[in-house]
């Protein structure tokens, strides 16, 4: 196979690309950017002559086997152009995709459990001294609000609610500042590490900053997340295992198109270049 390498090519002077001697127009790899968005012009014009001359290497090979086009139709009545229909028959033809048996699934399952363990909740309240960062003077009044609140809480833990109600500026002061139940990614990240470390009954012995201004968190109480049973999910482990595989394979079989083929114009190395789109 001979490969040219032009990583510096001018935004607006691609070298030509070719696949066997045939040429991938320039116009139809513009078109293409617009589906391989990147920092650089220059990027986007690369991955999307890779994807053409992937597709070019696809169509020459299913020409050679005498593939027969036979397009679908999707539940919105979107059919296959003759293109896409003989390169899904060509892989259907040429790329075998075992089926991930019983074992290997619970194989998985049991590698993975963490994977298939329901979310932890909290049942939590906090007190918010709402400021910006931005806004030096409020958010230094903030600081200092709180710190007088939190010195209260540490010689009367039990008036949390009251404190809620009378200096928290969240909707939830009403409820003495009650949050509910709360889940993973639900809070921002500075507020969801500092509620994980408490223990249930506990108030933050510091406060924790975050977009909003400061807290003062407090958690009720913890529902550990119990692990998914195999049985819930084992359809779902046998479309992840199968789709790995599914993807290895294609990228093996366009592989071996490539290191038959002469391409010039582009550097297709890396797996990134070899998947089947």
């Amino acid at each position: 196979m001979s490969c040219s390498v032009h990583a510096d090519i001018p935004a607006g002077q691609p070298v030509a690309v070719s696949v066997n001697g045939v040429a991938i127009a320039r116009d139809a790899i513009v078109r293409e950017m617009q589906h391989h968005p990147a920092e650089k012009p220059i990027a986007a014009w690369q991955r999307a002559a890779r994807a053409l001359v992937v597709r070019e290497l696809l169509l020459q090979r299913a020409r050679h086997l005498g593939v027969t086009p036979e397009p679908l139709k999707d539940a919105d009545d979107r059919r296959e152009t003759d293109e896409e229909a003989m390169i899904r028959a060509l892989i259907a033809r040429e790329v075998t995709v075992p089926e991930p048996d019983e074992e290997t699934c619970r194989r998985y399952y049991a590698q993975n459990h963490a994977r298939f363990r329901a979310a932890d909740i909290y049942e939590a309240a906090h007190i918010l001294f709402a400021a910006q960062p931005s806004d030096g003077q409020a958010y230094t009044q903030a600081r200092v609000d709180a710190e007088a609140v939190l010195a209260t809480l540490e010689e009367d833990p039990d008036s949390f609610a009251a404190l809620a109600r009378a200096y928290s500026r969240c909707l939830s002061a009403a409820q003495g500042g009650n949050l509910g139940q709360i889940t993973t990614g639900q809070t921002t990240p500075e507020f969801e590490k500092a509620l994980m470390q408490l223990a249930p009954g506990e108030i933050s012995t510091e406060l924790v900053a975050t977009r909003y201004g400061f807290h003062i968190i407090r958690l009720d109480r913890k529902h550990a997340g119990e692990v998914v049973p195999y049985e819930a999910v084992a359809g779902r482990i046998a479309d992840y295992l199968r789709e790995n595989v599914e993807r290895r394979a294609h990228a093996q079989y366009v592989a071996r198109l490539v290191s038959a083929a002469r391409i010039e114009g582009i550097d297709l190395a890396g797996a990134d270049a070899l998947r089947v789109h």
